[in-house]
Protein backbone atom coordinates (compact mmCIF):
# COMPACT_ATOMS: atom_id res chain seq x y z
CA UNK A 1 0.00 0.00 0.00
CA UNK A 2 2.80 2.34 0.88
CA UNK A 3 4.49 1.51 -2.44
CA UNK A 4 1.33 2.48 -4.39
CA UNK A 5 1.01 5.76 -2.46
CA UNK A 6 4.62 6.59 -3.25
CA UNK A 7 4.09 5.87 -6.95
CA UNK A 8 1.02 8.11 -7.03
CA UNK A 9 3.05 10.83 -5.33
CA UNK A 10 5.79 10.57 -7.98
CA UNK A 11 3.26 10.69 -10.81
CA UNK A 12 1.54 13.73 -9.30
CA UNK A 13 4.83 15.52 -8.80
CA UNK A 14 5.94 14.85 -12.40
CA UNK A 15 2.61 16.14 -13.73
CA UNK A 16 2.87 19.33 -11.67
CA UNK A 17 6.40 20.00 -12.98
CA UNK A 18 5.28 19.45 -16.58
CA UNK A 19 2.33 21.81 -16.24
CA UNK A 20 4.49 24.48 -14.64
CA UNK A 21 7.04 24.22 -17.44
CA UNK A 22 4.34 24.45 -20.11
CA UNK A 23 2.94 27.66 -18.62
CA UNK A 24 6.28 29.37 -18.09
CA UNK A 25 7.00 32.54 -20.08
CA UNK A 26 3.64 32.84 -21.92
CA UNK A 27 1.87 36.08 -22.67
CA UNK A 28 -1.57 36.65 -24.18
CA UNK A 29 0.23 37.23 -27.49
CA UNK A 30 2.37 34.72 -29.36
CA UNK A 31 6.11 35.00 -28.96
CA UNK A 32 8.44 34.70 -31.93
CA UNK A 33 11.84 33.17 -32.53
CA UNK A 34 14.58 34.99 -30.72
CA UNK A 35 12.02 36.40 -28.29
CA UNK A 36 12.85 34.29 -25.23
CA UNK A 37 13.58 36.33 -22.14
CA UNK A 38 16.89 35.88 -20.38
CA UNK A 39 17.17 35.19 -16.65
CA UNK A 40 19.06 38.39 -15.88
CA UNK A 41 17.61 41.36 -17.74
CA UNK A 42 14.02 42.33 -18.40
CA UNK A 43 13.10 42.00 -22.10
CA UNK A 44 12.08 44.89 -24.33
CA UNK A 45 8.60 43.94 -25.48
CA UNK A 46 7.49 44.92 -28.97
CA UNK A 47 3.93 44.41 -30.12
CA UNK A 48 3.68 43.37 -33.77
CA UNK A 49 0.22 44.50 -34.84
CA UNK A 50 -1.46 43.44 -38.06
CA UNK A 51 -4.05 41.25 -39.80
CA UNK A 52 -2.30 37.97 -39.12
CA UNK A 53 -4.67 35.93 -41.26
CA UNK A 54 -3.55 37.84 -44.36
CA UNK A 55 -0.21 38.23 -46.13
CA UNK A 56 0.17 41.78 -44.79
CA UNK A 57 0.11 40.65 -41.16
CA UNK A 58 2.12 37.54 -41.97
CA UNK A 59 4.92 39.71 -43.36
CA UNK A 60 4.67 42.07 -40.39
CA UNK A 61 5.44 39.06 -38.22
CA UNK A 62 8.11 37.55 -40.45
CA UNK A 63 10.03 40.84 -40.73
CA UNK A 64 9.82 41.40 -36.98
CA UNK A 65 10.96 37.90 -36.00
CA UNK A 66 13.88 38.16 -38.40
CA UNK A 67 15.01 41.41 -36.75
CA UNK A 68 14.49 40.05 -33.23
CA UNK A 69 16.52 36.94 -34.00
CA UNK A 70 19.40 39.01 -35.38
CA UNK A 71 19.38 41.36 -32.41
CA UNK A 72 19.11 38.64 -29.77
CA UNK A 73 21.81 36.55 -31.45
CA UNK A 74 24.11 39.57 -31.10
CA UNK A 75 23.28 39.89 -27.40
CA UNK A 76 20.21 42.11 -27.44
CA UNK A 77 19.77 45.88 -27.21
CA UNK A 78 22.17 47.87 -25.07
CA UNK A 79 20.28 50.15 -22.71
CA UNK A 80 22.81 52.09 -20.69
CA UNK A 81 25.21 49.41 -19.43
CA UNK A 82 22.74 46.51 -19.75
CA UNK A 83 22.02 44.20 -22.67
CA UNK A 84 18.31 43.47 -22.88
CA UNK A 85 16.69 40.86 -25.15
CA UNK A 86 13.83 41.58 -27.54
CA UNK A 87 10.53 39.83 -26.92
CA UNK A 88 7.83 39.99 -29.59
CA UNK A 89 4.11 39.79 -29.00
CA UNK A 90 1.97 38.84 -32.00
CA UNK A 91 -1.18 40.97 -32.02
CA UNK A 92 -3.83 39.91 -34.52
CA UNK A 93 -5.79 43.10 -35.15
CA UNK A 94 -8.38 41.54 -37.51
CA UNK A 95 -8.28 44.97 -39.15
CA UNK A 96 -9.30 43.72 -42.59
CA UNK A 97 -12.71 42.99 -41.10
CA UNK A 98 -13.17 45.17 -38.02
CA UNK A 99 -11.88 48.58 -36.96
CA UNK A 100 -13.21 47.98 -33.45
CA UNK A 101 -11.29 44.72 -33.12
CA UNK A 102 -8.08 46.46 -34.17
CA UNK A 103 -8.27 49.16 -31.52
CA UNK A 104 -9.20 46.62 -28.83
CA UNK A 105 -6.28 44.39 -29.80
CA UNK A 106 -3.81 47.26 -29.42
CA UNK A 107 -5.39 48.23 -26.10
CA UNK A 108 -4.82 44.67 -24.83
CA UNK A 109 -1.24 44.66 -26.07
CA UNK A 110 -0.52 47.83 -24.09
CA UNK A 111 -2.47 47.11 -20.91
CA UNK A 112 -2.25 43.31 -20.62
CA UNK A 113 0.93 42.35 -22.48
CA UNK A 114 2.64 45.59 -21.40
CA UNK A 115 4.51 46.08 -24.66
CA UNK A 116 7.03 48.92 -24.81
CA UNK A 117 6.63 49.66 -28.52
CA UNK A 118 4.32 48.94 -31.43
CA UNK A 119 5.25 48.13 -35.03
CA UNK A 120 3.02 47.28 -37.99
CA UNK A 121 -0.55 48.25 -38.83
CA UNK A 122 -2.00 47.94 -42.33
CA UNK A 123 -5.54 49.12 -43.09
CA UNK A 124 -5.71 52.92 -42.79
CA UNK A 125 -9.23 52.97 -41.35
CA UNK A 126 -8.04 50.70 -38.53
CA UNK A 127 -4.64 52.32 -37.99
CA UNK A 128 -6.26 55.66 -37.10
CA UNK A 129 -7.92 54.28 -33.93
CA UNK A 130 -4.86 52.13 -33.19
CA UNK A 131 -2.79 55.29 -33.39
CA UNK A 132 -5.16 57.00 -30.95
CA UNK A 133 -4.73 54.20 -28.42
CA UNK A 134 -0.93 54.33 -28.74
CA UNK A 135 -0.89 58.10 -28.33
CA UNK A 136 -3.17 57.88 -25.28
CA UNK A 137 -0.49 55.69 -23.72
CA UNK A 138 2.48 57.71 -25.08
CA UNK A 139 3.91 54.62 -26.79
CA UNK A 140 6.04 54.87 -29.93
CA UNK A 141 4.21 53.29 -32.88
CA UNK A 142 6.26 52.59 -36.02
CA UNK A 143 3.80 52.30 -38.90
CA UNK A 144 4.61 49.65 -41.52
CA UNK A 145 1.58 49.47 -43.76
CA UNK A 146 -0.93 52.32 -43.78
CA UNK A 147 -0.27 54.93 -46.48
CA UNK A 148 -2.77 57.70 -45.76
CA UNK A 149 -0.94 61.06 -45.40
CA UNK A 150 -3.32 62.10 -42.64
CA UNK A 151 -1.66 59.76 -40.16
CA UNK A 152 1.48 61.88 -40.35
CA UNK A 153 -0.36 65.18 -40.79
CA UNK A 154 -1.56 64.66 -37.22
CA UNK A 155 2.05 64.96 -36.00
CA UNK A 156 2.33 68.45 -37.49
CA UNK A 157 -1.13 69.56 -36.33
CA UNK A 158 -0.89 68.27 -32.75
CA UNK A 159 2.76 67.49 -32.12
CA UNK A 160 2.62 66.95 -28.38
CA UNK A 161 0.00 64.24 -28.74
CA UNK A 162 1.07 62.50 -31.97
CA UNK A 163 4.87 62.83 -31.83
CA UNK A 164 5.14 59.12 -30.90
CA UNK A 165 3.99 58.06 -34.39
CA UNK A 166 6.53 57.40 -37.18
CA UNK A 167 5.91 55.86 -40.60
CA UNK A 168 8.63 53.47 -41.86
CA UNK A 169 6.82 51.87 -44.81
CA UNK A 170 5.34 52.40 -47.31
CA UNK A 171 5.56 55.83 -48.93
CA UNK A 172 2.43 57.83 -48.16
CA UNK A 173 -0.40 57.83 -50.70
CA UNK A 174 0.81 61.07 -52.30
CA UNK A 175 4.32 59.72 -52.83
CA UNK A 176 2.99 56.32 -53.84
CA UNK A 177 0.98 58.14 -56.47
CA UNK A 178 4.11 59.95 -57.63
CA UNK A 179 5.97 56.66 -58.13
CA UNK A 180 2.83 55.08 -59.57
CA UNK A 181 2.69 57.75 -62.26
CA UNK A 182 6.37 57.16 -63.01
CA UNK A 183 5.63 53.45 -63.52
CA UNK A 184 2.57 54.36 -65.58
CA UNK A 185 4.85 56.48 -67.76
CA UNK A 186 7.04 53.42 -68.37
CA UNK A 187 4.03 51.44 -69.63
CA UNK A 188 2.93 54.36 -71.80
CA UNK A 189 6.45 54.69 -73.20
CA UNK A 190 6.42 51.03 -74.25
CA UNK A 191 3.03 51.43 -75.98
CA UNK A 192 4.21 54.54 -77.80
CA UNK A 193 7.57 53.16 -78.87
CA UNK A 194 6.56 49.59 -79.69
CA UNK A 195 2.97 49.96 -80.90
CA UNK A 196 2.73 53.57 -82.01
CA UNK A 197 -0.07 54.42 -79.52
CA UNK A 198 0.70 58.08 -78.90
CA UNK A 199 -2.19 58.82 -76.52
CA UNK A 200 -2.83 55.67 -74.48
CA UNK A 201 -6.22 55.18 -72.86
CA UNK A 202 -6.07 54.46 -69.13
CA UNK A 203 -8.61 52.78 -66.84
CA UNK A 204 -8.11 53.34 -63.11
CA UNK A 205 -8.90 50.28 -60.98
CA UNK A 206 -8.66 51.32 -57.33
CA UNK A 207 -9.98 49.46 -54.32
CA UNK A 208 -12.63 51.15 -52.24
CA UNK A 209 -10.48 52.21 -49.29
CA UNK A 210 -9.45 55.50 -47.70
CA UNK A 211 -5.75 55.19 -48.56
CA UNK A 212 -6.63 54.96 -52.27
CA UNK A 213 -8.79 58.11 -52.35
CA UNK A 214 -5.89 60.59 -52.78
CA UNK A 215 -4.50 58.53 -55.66
CA UNK A 216 -7.90 58.47 -57.37
CA UNK A 217 -8.14 62.25 -57.07
CA UNK A 218 -4.57 62.72 -58.31
CA UNK A 219 -5.14 60.39 -61.27
CA UNK A 220 -8.06 62.46 -62.54
CA UNK A 221 -5.78 65.47 -62.88
CA UNK A 222 -2.42 63.89 -63.66
CA UNK A 223 -3.20 61.29 -66.33
CA UNK A 224 -4.45 63.88 -68.88
CA UNK A 225 -1.41 66.02 -68.10
CA UNK A 226 0.77 63.02 -69.04
CA UNK A 227 -0.69 62.95 -72.53
CA UNK A 228 -3.05 60.06 -71.83
CA UNK A 229 -6.83 59.72 -71.64
CA UNK A 230 -8.55 58.55 -68.45
CA UNK A 231 -11.51 56.50 -69.69
CA UNK A 232 -13.00 55.71 -66.28
CA UNK A 233 -12.47 54.73 -62.65
CA UNK A 234 -13.64 51.47 -61.08
CA UNK A 235 -13.67 50.91 -57.29
CA UNK A 236 -14.10 47.24 -56.26
CA UNK A 237 -13.93 46.09 -52.65
CA UNK A 238 -10.45 45.28 -51.33
CA UNK A 239 -11.75 41.77 -50.63
CA UNK A 240 -13.84 41.25 -53.79
CA UNK A 241 -13.77 37.69 -55.13
CA UNK A 242 -14.93 38.48 -58.67
CA UNK A 243 -14.10 41.46 -60.90
CA UNK A 244 -15.20 40.19 -64.30
CA UNK A 245 -17.77 42.99 -64.56
CA UNK A 246 -15.11 45.63 -63.96
CA UNK A 247 -12.61 44.01 -66.34
CA UNK A 248 -15.17 43.60 -69.12
CA UNK A 249 -16.20 47.23 -68.68
CA UNK A 250 -12.53 48.23 -68.93
CA UNK A 251 -12.18 46.16 -72.08
CA UNK A 252 -15.26 47.83 -73.58
CA UNK A 253 -13.81 51.26 -72.73
CA UNK A 254 -10.90 50.63 -75.11
CA UNK A 255 -8.31 51.10 -72.35
CA UNK A 256 -4.76 50.03 -73.17
CA UNK A 257 -3.47 50.44 -69.59
CA UNK A 258 -5.04 49.44 -66.28
CA UNK A 259 -3.70 51.78 -63.61
CA UNK A 260 -4.05 49.67 -60.46
CA UNK A 261 -4.35 50.83 -56.85
CA UNK A 262 -4.85 47.53 -55.03
CA UNK A 263 -3.42 46.53 -51.66
CA UNK A 264 -5.90 43.84 -50.62
CA UNK A 265 -6.57 40.26 -51.76
CA UNK A 266 -8.65 41.59 -54.67
CA UNK A 267 -5.30 42.05 -56.42
CA UNK A 268 -5.01 38.26 -56.89
CA UNK A 269 -8.48 38.14 -58.39
CA UNK A 270 -7.66 40.96 -60.81
CA UNK A 271 -4.40 39.31 -61.87
CA UNK A 272 -6.00 35.92 -62.45
CA UNK A 273 -9.09 37.13 -64.29
CA UNK A 274 -7.14 39.68 -66.35
CA UNK A 275 -4.94 36.84 -67.62
CA UNK A 276 -7.84 34.44 -68.14
CA UNK A 277 -9.81 36.98 -70.15
CA UNK A 278 -6.66 38.29 -71.84
CA UNK A 279 -7.82 41.87 -71.40
CA UNK A 280 -5.79 43.93 -73.93
CA UNK A 281 -4.62 46.50 -71.37
CA UNK A 282 -1.39 46.46 -69.38
CA UNK A 283 -1.83 46.37 -65.56
CA UNK A 284 0.63 48.61 -63.75
CA UNK A 285 0.59 50.41 -60.41
CA UNK A 286 0.04 49.03 -56.92
CA UNK A 287 -0.51 45.27 -56.63
CA UNK A 288 0.60 44.38 -53.12
CA UNK A 289 -0.26 40.73 -53.73
CA UNK A 290 2.01 40.74 -56.82
CA UNK A 291 4.94 41.50 -54.54
CA UNK A 292 4.62 37.93 -53.20
CA UNK A 293 6.71 35.01 -54.39
CA UNK A 294 3.55 32.93 -54.72
CA UNK A 295 1.83 35.42 -57.03
CA UNK A 296 1.88 33.23 -60.13
CA UNK A 297 0.58 30.19 -58.25
CA UNK A 298 -2.14 32.31 -56.63
CA UNK A 299 -3.25 33.57 -60.03
CA UNK A 300 -3.12 30.13 -61.62
CA UNK A 301 -0.19 31.24 -63.75
CA UNK A 302 -2.26 34.05 -65.28
CA UNK A 303 -0.58 36.97 -63.53
CA UNK A 304 2.46 37.25 -65.78
CA UNK A 305 3.26 40.82 -66.99
CA UNK A 306 1.56 42.48 -64.00
CA UNK A 307 3.77 45.33 -62.77
CA UNK A 308 3.73 46.79 -59.29
CA UNK A 309 5.43 49.33 -57.12
CA UNK A 310 7.56 47.54 -54.56
CA UNK A 311 9.59 48.41 -51.51
CA UNK A 312 12.19 45.69 -51.99
CA UNK A 313 13.87 43.92 -54.88
CA UNK A 314 16.95 41.75 -54.96
CA UNK A 315 19.21 44.60 -55.90
CA UNK A 316 21.72 46.77 -54.06
CA UNK A 317 19.47 49.65 -53.07
CA UNK A 318 21.76 49.84 -50.03
CA UNK A 319 24.36 47.46 -48.65
CA UNK A 320 21.64 45.96 -46.44
CA UNK A 321 19.14 45.13 -49.17
CA UNK A 322 20.41 41.84 -50.59
CA UNK A 323 21.33 40.31 -47.19
CA UNK A 324 17.85 41.19 -45.91
CA UNK A 325 16.13 39.97 -49.06
CA UNK A 326 18.01 36.67 -49.19
CA UNK A 327 17.56 36.13 -45.45
CA UNK A 328 13.84 36.72 -45.69
CA UNK A 329 13.47 34.31 -48.62
CA UNK A 330 15.57 31.66 -46.89
CA UNK A 331 13.57 31.98 -43.69
CA UNK A 332 10.09 32.12 -45.19
CA UNK A 333 10.26 30.94 -48.79
CA UNK A 334 8.61 34.25 -49.74
CA UNK A 335 9.60 37.61 -51.19
CA UNK A 336 9.26 40.45 -48.66
CA UNK A 337 6.37 42.87 -49.18
CA UNK A 338 6.53 46.39 -47.75
CA UNK A 339 4.79 45.12 -44.61
CA UNK A 340 8.07 43.37 -43.77
CA UNK A 341 9.28 46.89 -42.98
CA UNK A 342 8.80 45.82 -39.35
CA UNK A 343 12.32 44.45 -39.80
CA UNK A 344 13.64 47.95 -40.40
CA UNK A 345 11.40 49.47 -37.73
CA UNK A 346 12.82 47.22 -35.02
CA UNK A 347 16.41 47.84 -36.10
CA UNK A 348 15.70 51.59 -36.09
CA UNK A 349 14.30 51.29 -32.57
CA UNK A 350 17.45 49.42 -31.52
CA UNK A 351 19.71 52.16 -32.86
CA UNK A 352 17.63 54.88 -31.25
CA UNK A 353 17.49 53.12 -27.88
CA UNK A 354 21.23 52.54 -27.83
CA UNK A 355 21.94 56.14 -28.74
CA UNK A 356 19.49 57.50 -26.16
CA UNK A 357 20.48 54.98 -23.50
CA UNK A 358 16.88 54.69 -22.38
CA UNK A 359 13.40 53.43 -23.33
CA UNK A 360 11.88 56.80 -22.46
CA UNK A 361 9.56 57.67 -25.35
CA UNK A 362 10.24 61.41 -25.33
CA UNK A 363 14.01 60.87 -25.41
CA UNK A 364 13.63 58.38 -28.26
CA UNK A 365 11.49 60.77 -30.27
CA UNK A 366 14.35 63.28 -30.26
CA UNK A 367 16.80 60.66 -31.56
CA UNK A 368 14.40 59.39 -34.22
CA UNK A 369 13.87 62.96 -35.42
CA UNK A 370 17.56 63.81 -35.64
CA UNK A 371 19.21 60.69 -37.04
CA UNK A 372 19.38 59.07 -40.50
CA UNK A 373 19.06 55.30 -40.53
CA UNK A 374 20.38 52.90 -43.17
CA UNK A 375 17.71 50.38 -44.10
CA UNK A 376 17.13 47.70 -46.69
CA UNK A 377 14.74 49.96 -48.61
CA UNK A 378 17.04 52.99 -48.59
CA UNK A 379 18.24 55.65 -46.19
CA UNK A 380 15.45 56.53 -43.78
CA UNK A 381 15.22 60.11 -42.58
CA UNK A 382 11.98 61.16 -40.88
CA UNK A 383 10.63 64.56 -41.91
CA UNK A 384 8.83 67.05 -39.66
CA UNK A 385 5.64 64.99 -39.95
CA UNK A 386 7.53 61.81 -39.01
CA UNK A 387 7.07 60.48 -42.54
CA UNK A 388 9.88 58.95 -44.63
CA UNK A 389 11.89 61.28 -46.84
CA UNK A 390 11.47 60.48 -50.54
CA UNK A 391 13.99 60.92 -53.35
CA UNK A 392 17.45 60.06 -54.65
CA UNK A 393 19.73 59.12 -51.79
CA UNK A 394 16.78 58.25 -49.54
CA UNK A 395 13.75 56.00 -50.06
CA UNK A 396 12.52 55.72 -53.65
CA UNK A 397 10.65 52.40 -53.89
CA UNK A 398 11.15 50.27 -57.00
CA UNK A 399 9.04 49.09 -59.92
CA UNK A 400 8.88 45.33 -60.44
CA UNK A 401 7.17 43.21 -63.12
CA UNK A 402 6.49 39.51 -63.53
CA UNK A 403 8.31 38.49 -66.71
CA UNK A 404 8.45 34.87 -67.85
CA UNK A 405 7.79 33.59 -64.36
CA UNK A 406 10.29 35.84 -62.57
CA UNK A 407 9.83 39.07 -60.65
CA UNK A 408 12.26 41.57 -62.18
CA UNK A 409 12.98 45.23 -61.46
CA UNK A 410 12.40 47.75 -64.26
CA UNK A 411 12.42 51.07 -62.35
CA UNK A 412 14.33 53.23 -61.49
CA UNK A 413 16.49 52.98 -64.53
CA UNK A 414 17.95 56.44 -65.00
CA UNK A 415 15.27 58.39 -63.09
CA UNK A 416 16.81 61.47 -61.43
CA UNK A 417 20.21 59.89 -62.03
CA UNK A 418 19.23 56.78 -60.07
CA UNK A 419 19.72 53.31 -61.56
CA UNK A 420 19.73 50.24 -59.36
CA UNK A 421 21.80 47.27 -60.57
CA UNK A 422 19.99 44.69 -62.68
CA UNK A 423 17.15 46.87 -64.00
CA UNK A 424 15.42 45.37 -67.07
CA UNK A 425 13.12 46.94 -69.70
CA UNK A 426 9.35 46.94 -69.10
CA UNK A 427 7.64 44.19 -71.14
CA UNK A 428 4.25 44.15 -72.92
CA UNK A 429 1.98 41.09 -72.78
CA UNK A 430 1.86 39.20 -76.10
CA UNK A 431 -1.93 39.56 -76.49
CA UNK A 432 -1.61 43.32 -76.01
CA UNK A 433 1.02 43.43 -78.74
CA UNK A 434 -1.18 41.26 -80.98
CA UNK A 435 -4.19 43.49 -80.42
CA UNK A 436 -2.51 46.79 -81.27
CA UNK A 437 0.41 45.97 -83.54
CA UNK A 438 0.33 47.69 -86.91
Amino acid sequence: MKRKSFLFFLLGFALAVALAAAGCGKTSGEQGKGAQTGPKEQPIKIGVVGPMGFVQGEHHWLGATMAADEINKAGGIKVGDKMRPVELVKVDTNEMNSVTDAASAVERALTVDKVNFLVGGFRTEAVYPMQEVAMDNKVIFMGCGAADPGLCDRVEKDYNRFKYWFRVTPLNSTLLAKVDFLLLAEAAKALREQLGIQKPKVAHLAEKAAWADPIVAAAEKTIPQMGMELVGTWRPSATATDVTAELNAIKDSGAQIIFATLSGPVGVVVGRQWGELQIPAMPVGIFVEAQKKGWLDATGGKGNYVATINTYARTAITEKTIPFYDGFVQRSGQFPTYNAGTYEAIHILKEAIEKAGTLDADALVKVLESETFLGAAGKIKFDKKHDVTFGPGFTTSVGTQWQDGELVMFWPNGWEGVTYPGAKPYKLAPWVVEKYKK
